[in-house]
């Protein structure tokens, strides 16, 4: 706990975000304090399950009845299961009202859902920042040469490993080398490419270290195993997690002061000053309130949160919360559609297998309204595809059972959209006048839903997915609609969006709250637009940018 309740700066949240937020803080020479919700969790010493074998989980590691009957909405994340579930929020644990339906997947511990992600890291392209004012929805006021260098700040000591692609929808980034695509992803790669000259399929980008370099060597990281156990935190560091990277290396300069079991019930504005001085902190145990200091505060509790926090924190000035001068906070919340799946088969390549649980696929950039509008929808979509193979059915026991199941059936491929959401005002969160947690905080509404628009992205990837694998030589190909709710894609932004003008908008071109100059928002909040890529890599980018211009703003005597 901390003994002085005054610091240089605060920053909300752990995560991805949190975690970049007091690396450069740090670094810097600012004494920060990060605040967290959940438990202390340390890299190596709480990983419980990491090194676990199948047969020492009482069920396997698999989903129990009971795990998915008390937690019908977290059990819904792939992730989720009994080797993982220690790192998950369970429904009872911080209710929140559902609207619409929507399935709020959350990590509180330090490191938040960097424990948890999915590691899949690419860059936005010029037509991602553009491609928003382009279709009347937004505008950024920022652009891909304002973040470039960032990207290459952070992919540097993250560890991104891909290829060289050499595509404008998918920039280039300071890569790793990347993981291989097996035979048959190879074969449909060639295939596709060549009857589709506008569709490029690449292997996936992700934030594992095929090859440390020695700035990963320094973090006490190592090579990715391709373990795919991954959700129970990695022992080798081999991706990368605010828990095995961002928070050890703010921790070695002696400026960190770390607190879990700290919720943050809202930011203090002082209005003779006109600008935050602090934030208010619920212990999680005791339910004591105690009040932190600091000229800046870093505001990075995930996107939901973040909105909620803001909400929460109410003044004479602003009444309907922080800096909420246009009535838009908790607005224009966004998503991506991961609706559309399909599934089939290939004949040949029984002779070949694959080594390792590789963390990555192949992909295919958006290729849809990039330059122009040429549909029916607005936006577009990302392609994810894999192929492999599993055990032939066996039956029987004993010597037979073992022998049957050694041979391989044929090869079978799976494909996914990753689609663009148009952020709408009327895809919003609230807080409860009425509910509240048990720490006394109203709890959040979530009121956040599909359109007509995303029907229509829809239905064109299903037609264009089964086009695709019929191109790479697949058969038997099923389509289907999950209909799964917003938010278990686990890539919720907005409600705090950026943009030049403070009546459409939060946030400034530097994070900056517009009405409230000293607090920063850089994770997902802040997103003005979803693009098709992966956010995380964006945010952390972000986060970077903001912090070290608070601190040469700080130095200038501007906050």
């Amino acid at each position: 706990m901390a003994t002085n309740n005054t610091f240089d700066a605060i920053v909300i949240g752990s995560g991805i975000s949190g975690g970049w937020a007091a690396k450069e803080l740090c670094e810097k020479g600012l004494k920060t304090l990060v605040l967290e919700r959940g438990k202390n969790v340390v890299h190596l010493k709480d990983y419980p399950t990491a090194t676990k074998n199948p047969w020492d989980f009482d069920h396997r590691g698999k989903k129990t009845k009971a795990l998915t009957k008390n937690n019908p909405v977290v059990s819904r994340c792939y992730a989720y299961n009994e080797t993982s579930q220690h790192f998950f929020v369970k429904d009872t644990e911080h209710p929140y009202v559902q609207e619409k339906p929507y399935d709020w997947i959350r990590g509180y511990q330090v490191g938040g859902k960097s424990l948890l992600w999915a590691r899949q890291t690419q860059r936005w392209s010029k037509y991602d920042f553009e491609g928003p004012a382009r279709d009347g929805f937004g505008d950024w006021p920022i652009r891909y040469a304002d973040i470039e260098s960032w990207y290459t700040h952070v992919e540097l000591f993250a560890g991104i490993s891909g290829n060289y692609d050499k595509l404008d929808t998918l920039p280039d980034g300071s890569f790793l080398p990347a993981w291989e695509m097996n035979s048959v992803e190879k074969e449909m790669q060639g295939n596709i490419m060549k009857k589709f000259t506008d569709r490029h399929v690449v292997q996936g980008r992700c934030a594992h270290l095929t090859v440390p370099e020695p700035i990963h060597i320094q973090q006490g990281r190592q090579q990715c195993q391709a373990r795919s156990l991954c959700e129970r935190g990695c022992p080798f560091g081999g991706y990368f997690s605010s828990n095995a990277s961002t928070i050890p290396w703010a921790q070695k300069t002696g400026n960190l002061t770390l607190q879990p079991n700290s919720v943050v019930h809202s930011i203090i504005y002082d209005e003779s000053l006109q600008k935050a001085t602090g934030v208010r902190v619920i212990d999680t145990i005791t339910k004591k309130t105690t009040e932190y200091f600091a000229k800046i505060i870093f505001v990075n509790a995930a996107t939901l949160n973040t909105n909620l926090i803001l909400l929460n924190s109410t003044s004479k000035r602003f009444p309907n919360g922080l800096g909420n001068d246009s009535g838009l906070l908790g607005k224009y919340i966004a998503f991506h559609n991961y609706r559309g799946n399909l599934s089939a088969t290939i004949d040949g390549n029984l002779d070949k297998y694959y080594y390792g649980r590789r963390p990555t696929q192949p992909m295919m950039p958006n290729f849809r309204n990039v330059h122009k509008q040429e549909t029916d929808f607005q936006r577009g979509y990302m392609v994810f595809f894999g192929a492999g193979r599993s055990a032939a059915s066996a039956e029987g026991i004993g010597a037979d059972f073992k022998e049957q199941s050694t041979e391989l059936g044929g090869w079978h491929v799976s494909m996914m959209m990753q689609g663009e959401t148009v952020p709408k005002e009327s895809n919003h969160v609230r807080l409860s006048p009425d509910q509240k947690d048990e720490w006394g905080i109203p709890q959040l509404i979530t009121s956040i839903g599909y359109d007509e628009n995303d029907e229509r992205l829809l239905k064109d990837f299903l037609q264009v997915g089964s086009e695709l694998l019929d191109a790479a030589g697949c058969k038997n190909i099923h389509s289907w609609d999950t209909k799964q709710a917003p938010g278990l894609d686990i890539h919720e932004m907005g409600g705090v969006r950026m943009g030049n003008d403070p009546s459409t908008s939060l946030l400034n071109k530097w994070n900056q709250m517009h009405h409230c100059k000293n607090v920063f928002v850089t994770d997902g909040a802040c997103m003005a637009s979803t693009s098709t890529q992966n956010p995380s890599l964006t945010f952390m980018a972000i986060t970077a940018r903001a912090a070290n211009y608070a601190v040469e703003a700080l130095k200038k005597g501007e906050l």
